[in-house]
């Protein structure tokens, strides 16, 4: 079985910064994919930065240019660093891993969440 822990979030004043990290443990055999999603009150969860084994990277448009994702795949952990908060960035982050079990059969696992809040 596959475990994430996502840790980071918190309270936060509008243009402040955050560091959100997501380690993945357990039955890895390996991982194609890792990145970051959230959903906001009322809204749809949404892609908000994703990562590849390779190091293709990928981000929402409304994060470009302040959200960074980067990955360690020794440790098997990604992190989103966010900068330039916003108010519309509120919202629950979910980590997510893609990729192969030790069984060798495909997982799709998803974080338990962690809270992004401001203090304004």
């Amino acid at each position: 079985q596959v475990q994430l822990v996502e840790s980071g979030g918190g309270l936060v004043q509008p243009g402040g910064s955050l560091r959100l990290s997501c380690a993945a443990s357990g039955s890895i055999f390996s991982i194609s994919a890792m990145g970051w999603y959230r959903q906001a009150p009322g809204k749809q969860r949404e892609l908000v930065a994703g990562v590849t084994r390779g190091g293709s990277t990928n981000y929402a448009d409304s994060v470009k240019g302040r959200f960074t994702i980067a990955r360690d795949n020794a440790k098997n952990t990604v992190y989103l660093q966010m900068n330039s908060l916003k108010p519309e960035d509120t919202a629950v982050y979910y980590c997510n891993v893609k990729g192969l079990s030790r069984a060798l059969s495909q997982y799709d696992h998803w974080g338990q969440g962690t809270q992004v809040t401001f203090s304004s």
